[in-house]
């Protein structure tokens, strides 16, 4: 295996296990520079990746790195792209070697800031299109062919790990092919809060507005996470005003529809839904299997049908832990020169498929999860309130404490406030109907299922 092929399985695996903001943020632009002596060389933008990796996530780069090659002990992070096999020699070399990476990082870290964010392997060549998610990819694909002007605002919204980021970058990708001038910003909107935050702290306001506000296409992803930052939504607001009326695109991704986030403004849900919204939901088993082919082709990795068909059965709603999963498997094949067998991928797998499953759960998981989801108190979910705000979470809540850990429904209504249990016999009838007519519904409790069992 290459070393790039080493630091994707292992990026695949940690961006299973910390929120998509950490591994934008920490993760961006690293690579593996060498394996020596069972030391691995890892590559870093600037300091502070360096010293949030080593105090932060030492332990489970290494523990992800092991299951490659066991034999590995120690890791070293350096920052730029500097030959491991100098940072190897005898101590006397490495003080003038460290010397010359210091004096790299200010201009590494220059140029990152006036870098998109974009991940060039996001295309959409290898965007896998099915029913699932054509109308989100097919207005991406519209929008790179008439920027600002025929789907504007784009909102995308799906659960989580099921290809949003990915047809965002790729749209951004496929805007800066066709016209390598046009500027363009990706970012999440955890980033764009942090950025303000330091904005205000160092007075640069002036120059934070003009980085935002003077780019040809925005995109921002996962802004669910704006939801009760009054500050950040202002300034949001107004970079959003600047940008449409000057026929700037702007993109948006987020896990729910933009009325179900809790906390968010009234005139920014107007403003992102005055555009085209699409909607992404889980691949079914079809999609699973191309998307695990295509991937396999990329790789030039044979995998027997059989194999694929298990990966595909057991894990189902999130493509991200599909591929996770798919890179685990041909790494420690290829390292143990073997071909993969059911037998071997059910051991292999064994911890993310249980992972995928679910955990063991009590009403007081599931009323406290589905409480921070829309917003509420646990309290207002066990008063007497009749207000439609706190009715709809009741009721979801005793769905799921019904569907999901098989509560009986005298024990649903002890958990909610003592109520009888004919209250959540219907409060599970209602949801299960609701369900069936009203794909909003069964999106937002796919949304709290997912926090459940993360």
């Amino acid at each position: 295996m290459t070393n790039e092929q080493i630091w994707q399985t292992v990026l695949g695996e940690l961006e299973l296990t910390i929120s998509k903001a950490n591994f934008t943020t920490w993760f961006k632009n690293t690579s593996i520079a060498d394996k020596k002596n069972n030391v691995v060389i890892i590559n870093v933008p600037n300091g502070f990746a360096k010293e949030w990796l080593e105090n932060k996530y030492n332990k489970f780069i290494l523990k992800s790195l092991k299951n490659i090659y066991p034999e590995i002990k120690e890791l070293k992070y350096v920052i730029g792209k500097v030959a491991a096999k100098q940072y190897l020699k005898p101590e006397a070399n490495q003080n003038n070697q460290l010397e010359s990476y210091s004096t790299t990082t200010n201009k590494l870290e220059s140029e990152e800031k006036n870098k998109n964010n974009l991940n060039p392997h996001y295309n959409f060549n290898s965007f896998v299109v099915a029913s699932s998610n054509e109308l989100a990819y097919a207005t991406c694909l519209a929008i790179t062919k008439k920027i600002g002007t025929l789907y504007n605002p784009l909102f995308i919204y799906g659960g989580v790990g099921l290809g949003k980021t990915h047809l965002l970058q790729a749209t951004g990708n496929e805007i800066l092919k066709k016209d390598p001038n046009k500027k363009i910003k990706y970012t999440t909107s955890e980033s764009f809060t942090n950025e303000l935050i330091q904005a205000i702290k160092n007075r640069r306001i002036a120059s934070f507005k003009n980085a935002y506000r003077k780019v040809d296409v925005l995109i921002i992803d996962d802004i669910q996470f704006l939801a009760g930052k009054e500050k950040t939504q202002e300034e949001f607001f107004h970079t959003f005003n600047t940008l449409h009326e000057a026929n700037k695109q702007i993109i948006i991704s987020s896990d729910r529809l933009p009325k179900a986030i809790p906390s968010l403004e009234e005139r920014l849900i107007s403003r992102f839904g005055g555009g085209m919204i699409a909607d992404i939901t889980c691949p079914d088993f079809e999609t699973r299997m191309a998307i695990l082919k295509a991937k396999i082709k990329k790789r030039d990795f044979y995998i027997h049908d059989d194999v694929l068909k298990y990966i595909a059965t057991h894990i189902q709603k999130n493509i991200r832990e599909l591929e996770g999963a798919l890179n685990r498997l041909i790494a420690i094949c290829q390292f143990q020169h073997q071909e993969p067998n059911v037998k071997t991928t059910e051991k292999i797998l064994k911890d993310i498929i249980s992972n995928s499953f679910r955990k063991s759960l009590t009403p007081r998981q599931i009323i406290k999860t589905v409480a921070e989801f829309y917003d509420i108190s646990i309290e207002s979910l066990k008063n007497k309130s009749r207000k439609k705000e706190i009715v709809k979470p009741r009721q979801i809540s005793m769905y799921l404490m019904r569907k999901e850990i098989k509560s009986s429904y005298p024990d649903i209504g002890l958990h909610l406030g003592s109520r009888d249990h004919t209250t959540a016999i219907h409060a599970f009838e209602k949801i299960q109907k609701e369900i069936e007519k009203d794909k909003n519904i069964e999106q937002e409790i796919n949304l709290i299922k997912e926090r459940l069992y993360a």
